[in-house]
């Protein structure tokens, strides 16, 4: 098995080879991150596929992020180097179900997390993210909103707004998994740190916390934050990117068991063989893309 080293400096040659963009979600592998142009959250990663120049996209991340790079770039040849990296919750909601709720609420705006699949989000008004959902909500125009497929990002926004969100039952296995209790130990084993959280999690889980903030968030807050010593509530790949961009500050995992297994699936040496062969390559049919480019677009214009 060659080292991580040999198999970094191999990919470094094979990206300047294709004139490749390398994208690492923060939930990555650390050596998977390390090699990456850019090390972000869903917003971030999806306006770096939008605006760099480059021919190939290697997404290291799960299937949704990959569709909307290939969405956003359809010049571009996207690579998801782990094809059987998917996200459970994206698989919560499809068109189907989502048309047929339109037909119960003909007036509802449908805002979409973009950890869905472009199917679903053809199907929808407009995406958002973790770190823009409340801005996204408060700027559709209609009142009443049907929102896929996280109920605790729904319900999250629901305290940011006058207008009624209907959230659907979907959840993250890695954020829902968080409990008061984790809270409590946490505190008791770090009683001077800040707790942060994704609002992904639960609302008791929430309500326990000092701030609540996307992963990119997440990381601006310990940046600039006077304190030296963050409980971190999201999945503990982010723990990694703290530690790099943040020198002198102490982040600790709410718990140890949140781990996203599908995000762990990439490996240097899945992306160094996705370089070689140009493949799993992505792509979304164009009458389903240009449609959830709309709604990802429009996202991307606030």
């Amino acid at each position: 098995m060659q080292d991580a080293s040999m198999l970094q400096d191999e990919i470094l040659h094979l990206k300047k080879k294709r004139n490749a963009i390398i994208l690492a979600h923060n939930y990555q592998r650390p050596e998977v991150q390390d090699i990456a142009d850019v090390t972000g959250d869903s917003l971030e990663l999806a306006r770096a596929a939008a605006a760099m120049d480059g021919d190939v996209i290697v997404f290291c991340g799960v299937d949704f992020m990959a569709e909307t790079a290939a969405i956003l770039a359809p010049e571009k040849t996207v690579l998801l180097p782990a094809i059987d990296a998917c996200c459970p919750m994206a698989g919560m909601v499809t068109a189907d179900e989502l048309r047929f709720a339109r037909v119960h609420h003909p007036g509802a705006a449908v805002v979409c997390y973009v950890n869905t699949t472009a199917d679903v989000k053809a199907e929808s008004d407009i995406c958002c993210t973790s770190a823009n959902a409340v801005k996204v909500v408060n700027a559709v125009s209609e009142d009443e909103v049907i929102f896929v497929p996280d109920k605790n990002l729904g319900q999250y926004v629901a305290r940011f707004t006058k207008k009624t969100v209907l959230p659907w039952e979907g959840f993250c296995l890695v954020h829902d998994r968080y409990t008061p209790a984790d809270v409590a130990r946490a505190k008791q084993a770090h009683p001077g740190a800040v707790v942060l959280v994704h609002p992904e999690c639960r609302p008791e889980v929430i309500d326990r916390a000092d701030h609540v903030a996307s992963t990119s968030g997440i990381v601006s807050h310990v940046k600039t934050a006077p304190e030296t010593e963050f409980i971190i509530g999201t999945e503990i790949g982010i723990l990694h990117r703290l530690s790099k961009e943040c020198p002198g500050k102490h982040c600790y995992p709410l718990s140890e068991k949140a781990v996203c297994v599908n995000m762990k699936k990439t490996t240097l040496a899945h992306v160094r063989d996705a370089l070689v062969t140009l493949r799993p390559r992505i792509t979304v049919p164009e009458e389903t893309a240009a449609r959830a480019r709309r709604a990802i677009e429009r996202m991307l214009a606030l």
